[in-house]
């Protein structure tokens, strides 16, 4: 890896540049050499950031909120190559697809640009009963004191900026704490939202170890909502420790791709297609993730080669190297649990139909067919490149009870050309999201998005609902004289 330049990086606490005792290392995932530091924060660091932030008052009007935002995007798409680089070296993930991150990601200003400008106050008239009134009432949004986000290794840029982007759209004050895998592309974005003309007081960045400062991002007198994507039991603890703050947590998936039995030939290449994709994307580090290939029985056997040939297409290596399309996982400790999950499958009479070898962190697409139900790859979050195919009976409400059989409830997708069965599966699925010919994840970053059951509180993401969770409704009235 030629000229790399390690970055040794510092908080950004109230417009400084803020270092700490101790430094916490970020590796690259694919070799393993140290390619920058952040401080290891402490408590008094993010208690000090959340005071700044509670005391800061942002007037900015919804122009000047629309045009940080917009500038914002320009900026990413200025800087793509940089933003790409490092997602790669902090993340493994292969530059194609830190390059449709970074697109992502403009897409979440450029929606929150045009959200900022719109009010969606409401009017109410007070003559509408017997006992009415000469009086209309109003309701108004306004920010809430401080937010608390803590966000994940596996969208270092797009799941900032989905906490990010829609705060300043409302007037909001973030403090923002990365994990301490990816930390270095939330330093980056929040320099570049400085640029775009965002006063340094709404973003703030604190980084360190989740032992020392985790606490501090939850039960800071001075938080009023805190915002939360990782794991089920960081995302429980955080439930149970929040209190009366209010809580938007989006936790894991167990996506399944369902493959029903009338589609000929054409379409179910279509669907491998599909599945493959859904299961590889930023090396199958996302929530919305297939982890799961539910394919019909009668149907299996003219499917399975097909997403098998489609597989074994993929060209998996060096991330930095642009024709490379499958990258690696966060870390090898992650690469190997997944790999032993494959061979626990084959264990209980699974077939391993291509495993060309894992190296470090470095997890090719393994295509693993006859996966029983209740193997631990599809029940639980297998968050890597696994293609698991589980053959499932020619019977709708099976297959349906097969899929809501899991403690997840983020997304599926569903592979049929009857409507009557899409309507019966978009209906009987537990899920936040039903897709019908896509992949579970698919969504644009305005529409609302979140899961049910362990998956996350129900509340939902995407920038219009973030905007409306990062408000309190204020209703007034006054005498209105017809």
């Amino acid at each position: 890896m030629a000229q790399l330049q390690i970055r040794n990086e510092g908080m950004r606490i109230g417009g400084k540049v803020v270092f700490a005792e101790n430094t916490v290392p970020v590796h690259y995932p694919y070799t393993g050499e140290l390619v920058g530091t952040v401080p290891a924060g402490t408590a008094e660091h993010a208690r000090k950031a959340f005071e700044i932030a509670a005391n800061y008052h942002p007037r900015l009007t919804r122009y000047e909120r629309s045009q940080i935002l917009q500038r914002t995007g320009e900026l990413i798409g200025e800087k793509r190559d940089y933003l790409a680089r490092w997602l790669v070296l902090e993340l493994g993930i292969c530059h194609q697809h830190a390059i449709y991150e970074t697109k992502r990601a403009q897409d979440v200003y450029q929606f929150a640009a045009a959200q900022a400008l719109k009010d969606d106050g409401e009017i109410f008239s007070c003559d509408l009963t017997h006992n009415g009134k000469a009086r209309k009432i109003f309701t108004k949004r306004e920010p809430v004191r401080a937010i608390s986000a803590i966000t994940p290794f596996n969208h270092p840029l797009n799941m900032v900026s989905h906490k990010i982007a829609p705060a300043i759209a409302t007037n909001n004050c973030m403090v923002c704490k990365p994990t301490e895998l990816t930390p270095l592309t939330a330093l980056a974005l929040a320099d570049i939202l400085y640029e775009a003309g965002l006063p340094p007081e709404m973003f703030q960045v604190v980084t360190g170890w989740p032992g020392d400062i985790g606490d501090e991002m939850i039960v800071n007198d001075n938080i009023d909502i805190i915002t939360f994507t990782g794991g089920v039991p960081v995302g429980k603890m955080i439930a149970a420790k929040a209190g009366y703050k209010r809580t938007a947590l989006e936790l894991g998936g167990n996506d399944p791709l369902i493959v029903l039995n009338d589609l000929g030939d054409d379409d179910l290449d279509k669907a491998a297609a599909i599945a493959v994709a859904g299961a590889t994307g930023n090396s199958g580090q996302r929530c919305t993730a297939i982890k799961r290939i539910l394919v019909q029985e009668s149907v299996a056997e003219r499917f399975v080669p097909l997403v098998l040939e489609k597989a074994r297409r993929i060209r998996f290596g060096d991330p930095l190297d642009p024709d490379t399309e499958l990258g690696c996982v966060i870390h090898e400790q992650a690469a190997a649990l997944f790999e032993d999950r494959v061979l626990q499958a084959a264990q209980q009479g699974a077939e391993i139909l291509y495993h060309p070898g894992r190296q470090g962190a470095l997890l090719p697409p393994i295509v693993v067919d006859k996966v029983p139900y209740d193997s631990a790859l599809v029940m639980e979050e297998t968050f890597g490149p696994i293609i698991p195919i589980v053959r499932v009976p020619d019977d709708d409400a099976r297959v349906m009870a097969i899929s809501n059989a899991t403690e997840f409830g983020l997304s599926s997708g569903v592979c049929t050309n009857d409507l009557n069965r899409a309507i019966a599966f978009i209906n009987g699925l537990n899920v936040g999201t039903c897709n019908i010919w896509e992949q579970p994840g698919y969504r644009i970053e305005m529409s609302p998005f979140g899961g049910i059951k362990d998956s996350g509180n129900g509340v939902k993401e995407g920038v219009i609902e973030a905007m409306k969770f990062f408000t309190n409704v204020k209703t007034y009235s006054l005498p209105w004289p017809e």
